[in-house]
């Protein structure tokens, strides 16, 4: 603006003198005014790179507030902002995974019934833990005694035979009767007790006892557990093959990840894990990769990975819940801020640091100073999270000993997004 201001005094001077310098002659008026032509188009040049320079000024001053809040004294005390300085830390490269609670197949039972029958009784309730061999509920059939009582006349006559063959033997030994007849009573003897060892063998797949004569069949739990999902009520009939109740034994708990394939390279049998269940509380919970199928899933082209849980921490879990887990691949010492520093404002990430304190002078009633506390978003890109931790890479270069907010960024990104409101 003020090259303008020279030119224009310029052009005034010339103008004010220019009959008596420059238009003596009509010669000397010609290269006048060449003269006076070419040097207003000077001026309209430098007139307009110095409104160009101006609007310039003005776009550097909108970028630069745009990333910069001011806080009053009495915002910057109210919100609680919190600074510390960027630090080395040791963090672990992390997959991302996600998948469900399992249990080994051995830990899980679905207990039916051997043979059909009304429910009689039923003993236990959804969620009660219960040990191998605790009878769940009790069927009623007929066709149970009648398996009792060949089993006993099998027995039976198996004592009779057995006086038989030991009488035959000695007449066969002294030539008294034929051979055959010997043969005979020991085909009847091994026949008779194929028999009874039959239906000893139902009644014990039934867990029904040999003694007494009872049409009610126990339905016992094979493995000690939680009783799920119960199928049945008192006064149904109870079908064979159908399962009953559902028995699940959680001290084995491991996990089911699912793992794309551009990351199988980088998993391995023994890698530790952190897992989170994602519709529960953020505790994180440990385990151990001992698994890894070799084969995808048809639909989601990904390969299961199995991590084992300690026992330790399967108490609070259920088979089917679903967790996002952390495959810790390998460790790194890396600059790092706490996760809760870094904001992100459309497709880029901001951490803010704070400036030098700024004064402003605010006139009021008691003509005091205001000071107002100054941060400035910078540019970051987050890398590994890991512990509450993410490492961080600075578009630009900062100082070692910046203040970088750890606590009230988001607060923060919300006054830049608003405009930068505060309060003097």
């Amino acid at each position: 603006m003020k090259n303008i201001k020279v030119f224009t005094t310029i052009q005034l001077y010339l103008t004010r003198n220019s009959s008596k310098q420059f238009f003596r002659t009509t010669e000397t008026s010609l290269n006048a005014k060449c003269f006076f032509l070419y040097l207003n188009c000077v001026i309209i040049a430098m007139s307009l790179i110095s409104c160009n320079e101006k609007k310039a000024e003005e776009t550097h001053e909108e970028e630069k507030s745009a990333t910069e809040v001011a806080l009053s004294p009495s915002q910057f005390k109210t919100i609680g902002i919190e600074t510390g300085l960027i630090e080395n830390r040791n963090l672990n490269k992390v997959i991302k995974a996600n998948g469900y609670t399992t249990v080994p197949p051995q830990n899980s039972a679905n207990v039916a019934a051997l043979i059909g029958g009304t429910v009689k009784d039923i003993f236990v309730l959804e969620g009660t833990f219960v040990n191998k061999g605790k009878t769940l509920a009790t069927i009623q059939n007929l066709e149970v005694i009648e398996i009792q009582e060949e089993y006993h006349s099998a027995t039976a006559n198996i004592e009779y035979l057995k006086l038989e063959y030991n009488r035959q033997k000695t007449l066969s030994e002294e030539n008294v009767n034929p051979r055959k007849t010997f043969q005979e009573v020991k085909a009847k003897l091994a026949v008779e007790r194929a028999r009874a060892q039959a239906a000893k063998s139902k009644l014990d797949a039934l867990h029904v006892g040999t003694k007494g004569n009872s049409s009610l069949v126990p339905i016992v739990a094979p493995i000690s557990g939680y009783v799920g999902k119960i199928n049945i009520a008192k006064g149904a009939f109870a079908e064979t093959g159908i399962t009953l109740f559902e028995v699940v034994d959680n001290s084995q708990m491991h996990l089911d990840l699912n793992v794309y394939e551009k990351d199988l390279g980088s998993i391995a049998v023994g890698q530790m894990i952190d897992f989170v269940l994602t519709n529960q509380s953020n505790k994180s919970i440990k385990g151990k990769i001992f698994g890894i199928n070799k084969s995808f899933s048809n639909e989601s082209k990904t390969v299961a990975v199995h991590a084992k849980i300690e026992p330790s921490d399967t108490k609070d879990l259920i088979s089917g819940m679903y967790v996002s887990a952390n495959i810790n691949i390998t460790n790194a010492t890396v600059p790092a801020l706490p996760k809760d520093a870094i904001v992100r404002n459309g497709d880029k990430y901001y951490v803010y640091v704070q400036e030098e304190k700024k004064h402003s002078e605010k006139k009021n009633t008691k003509n005091t100073e205001s000071e107002e506390v100054h941060f400035k978003a910078i540019e970051v890109i987050p890398g590994t999270t890991d512990l509450g931790y993410t490492e961080v890479k600075f578009v630009d270069e900062i100082s070692a000993d910046a203040k970088i907010v750890f606590k009230g960024a988001f607060y923060l990104l919300s006054a830049m997004k608003g405009g930068g409101e505060h309060e003097h």
